[in-house]
Order: C-alpha cells, then structure tokens, then sequence
C-alpha cells in the first residue's frame, strides 16, 4: 500500500545507518504515545468517573456503553480505531512501508501496555483494526469479517477477537507478506490477553451474549468474563 521510500525521501541509503535507525525509534515513540492515547479513560474522567473501577474495568468500547451510555463509546470506538490508523497512514505516507509496519505493531503496543496507566490497557481489538487496515484494507476489513461471522456464530464475543487473531496473520501472509511477522506477534498478544477467555472455552464456562434484561450485578458480572474490548 505505501512505497518504500515515502515523500519524505528517507531511506537507509539516502539518510545512512545511524540517521535512518533515529528515524524508525522516533516512529516508534510517536507511534506508542499515540497508542496510549485512552479515550474511555479521559471521558469518564470528565464526568468524575475511574473507568477502571467500574464494570469489568476495562478502557474500552464495551464498558464505556455500560458505565455511560452510546454516545460516549461511538466516541472511544472511533478513537481507538483512527489512533491506529493515523499512526500507520503518517509512518507509510511520509517515510514508507517499513515505518508503517513499525508504526502499526508500536501504536497496538501502546494501547494494550500504556506506560501512562501502568502497562494495563485494553485487548486491543479497535486499535489493531484501524492499523491492519492502514496497513492494507483486505487485512482489516478481512478479520473484520470473520471477526462478525465467529461471534455471530458461537454468540461469544471471544471468539470472534480469538479467532481474528489466528485469521490475522494468515491473512496477512497472503496479501502482504512483508507484514506477516508483525501480524504474528499482535496476534500473539490478543491471544494472550484473551487467555481468560480461552479457558474458560475449553472448560465450556464462557458466557454468550445475552440481550435479555437481567440485574445490573449479574450484568457486571457476566462482561467481566467476556469483555471484548474494542
């Protein structure tokens, strides 16, 4: 999707070694602060709310809908997705392909472990979107789909997030090779930070998705099993 030199004319060649390996770290720096970026965080702090105490506890989508309302998680959805996709679009347009691969697995880096929150972020699901999707609309949008057609499926949010994480990197090895061994590793780390989520698959103790009314405790409790962070 992006050259390999961007329009800013910077390669190993033209720049030199030590000029061209300050350039990737600073790409990584910007690309990780931008990750850290969280926006569920700052809203329910302006409303005088630690989003981290309330339901499941998780900086995400899901849990901004629970703690205050539609409004505000189309806001942390739309953010996490364009933080992703911004970090990729500027490494790739400016420096090209190489930042951009770099700049996608550094701004899913930062919002999974925020140094600002004490290395506890959200699964990343939202964020990798928008960076797989900077990095080539067919890998986006492809786990995207298979994301949609698992939960839909299985009626566990879970295994959407699990089963796109496999998907990724195969995807990946198919429409652009280059970025496969990035895809592996984010893959890697979704898969980790679902690893709740997978044993209590294998023990068939994972909840579905239920849109029947129950008691707010049991609602809490059932999202802090299956939270699926956008």
């Amino acid at each position: 999707m992006y050259n390999d030199i961007g329009i800013l004319g910077i390669n190993l060649i033209t720049v030199g070694m030590l000029k061209y390996v300050l350039i990737n770290v600073l790409v990584v720096i910007v690309a990780y602060a931008l990750g850290c970026i969280s926006p569920a965080t700052i809203l329910a702090k302006k409303r005088g709310i630690d989003i981290r105490k309330e339901g499941s506890g998780n900086p995400g989508t899901t849990n901004t809908l629970r703690v205050m309302g539609k409004k505000e998680a189309l806001i942390v959805l739309l953010v996490d997705v364009l933080k992703g996709a911004i970090a990729v679009i500027l490494a790739g347009t400016l420096i090209g392909m190489d930042a951009a691969m770099i700049a996608a697995v550094f701004v899913f880096i930062g919002h999974v472990f925020p140094v600002t929150h004490k290395f506890k972020g959200g699964k990343g699901v939202a964020t990798a979107f928008g960076a797989l999707t900077a990095i080539h609309s067919a890998i986006g949008f492809g786990c995207l789909g298979i994301v949609i057609v698992c939960v839909a499926i299985s009626r566990r949010m879970s295994v959407g997030s699990i089963i796109g994480a496999i998907a990724c990197p195969v995807l990946s090895f198919i429409v652009e090779p280059r970025f496969f061994p990035y895809a592996l590793f984010m893959g890697i780390i979704v898969l980790f930070k679902h690893a709740g989520n997978i044993k209590r698959l294998m023990r068939g103790e994972e909840p579905k998705l239920s849109f029947k009314s129950k008691d707010k405790s049991e609602k809490v409790e059932e999202t802090e099993k299956d939270e699926f962070d956008f």
